[in-house]
């Protein structure tokens, strides 16, 4: 409990230092600020809450406000749909659905493999708890990475991307990936605070990478469901992939990707190469070249 008051309370003091007073729309008092964002009395006075009260929130006290002050709190902060769902994780409302069941190996249904894999052509992963890499199809260990390769308990989408450099040498925007890594993280983090196994993983990559300590010191979260990944292959060369995200009905911890190209762009040229060579065709990616 000590720890999910200091989870809190870093978090609140993190967000309010990220908002702007004068697009807050607060009357300016003549005095100068010291430090960024908002102070304690700005957040309460928006929220509609005494100062006091907030200040003891923020200094991750045992209250438990009401889901109306924590929305009106979010809405002081200026948090996203992502962040204010952190919040009241972190404060410990009910989220609405079943709570989560207790931390277990995570298994992939057959229909799921049989489903990424007749997505021929399209890199597909599906990923569990804390970026566990519960599966992938044939295109998306040659796009990215053989998981099947790595050991399982080391088989982390987060701790590719951080500790692997080939991982860093294949994005090219790599540091927007590894922070939205660090994101996701910190809001499975707000879920589930009593995972031992995410609680080591992020030991972990702190101890390891320096640019994951920094930005896990900055307290952001968000949940990215769909978005775009810029690549430089060592096959095929540069392309750039559009994502979605598939919540699967009935099982809240596993998430389903599926990358796609533009039709008739570079990126679908090269994807397809990709996909000739995966099947094991001639020529090889290299000799097939600009007349693929």
């Amino acid at each position: 409990m000590a720890s999910l008051n200091r989870e809190l309370a870093d978090f609140l003091r993190r967000a309010r230092s990220q908002v702007d007073p004068s697009r807050a729309g607060l009357p300016s008092d003549g005095r100068v600020r010291r430090v960024k964002g908002l102070r304690r009395e700005e957040v309460a006075l928006l929220a509609g809450v005494s100062t006091d009260y907030y200040a003891r929130l923020e200094q991750g006290r045992r209250i438990t406000p009401s889901a109306a002050v924590v929305e009106a709190i979010g809405r002081a902060l200026e948090l996203d749909e992502a962040g204010r769902t952190h919040l009241r994780d972190l404060i410990g409302l009910p989220a609405g659905p079943a709570p989560r069941r207790p931390s277990s190996v995570q298994r992939v249904r057959p229909g799921l493999y049989q489903l990424i894999d007749a997505l021929d052509g399209e890199p597909a992963l599906v990923l569990g708890r804390r970026t566990d890499v519960l599966a992938a199809n044939r295109m998306a260990k040659a796009l990215f990475a053989d998981f099947d390769e790595i050991p399982p308990k080391e088989r982390n989408y987060a701790r590719w991307i951080f500790l692997d450099e080939a991982a860093r040498s294949l994005f090219v925007d790599w540091h927007d990936q590894a922070r939205a890594a660090v994101e996701s993280l910190r809001f499975e983090v707000g879920r589930d605070p009593g995972d031992t196994a995410t609680v080591a993983l992020v030991n972990e990559l702190r101890e390891r990478s320096r640019d994951f300590d920094q930005w896990w010191e900055q307290h952001r979260v968000h949940q990215r469901t769909y978005g775009s990944k810029r690549l430089r292959h060592p096959l095929v060369g540069d392309l750039t992939v559009e994502y979605e995200s598939l919540a699967l009905p009935g099982d809240p911890d596993t998430m389903l990707y599926v990358y796609s190209t533009a039709p008739d762009s570079p990126s679908r040229q090269a994807m397809d190469i990709l996909a000739s060579w995966t099947a094991g065709a001639r020529p090889s990616p290299q000799e097939a070249g600009p007349e693929a």
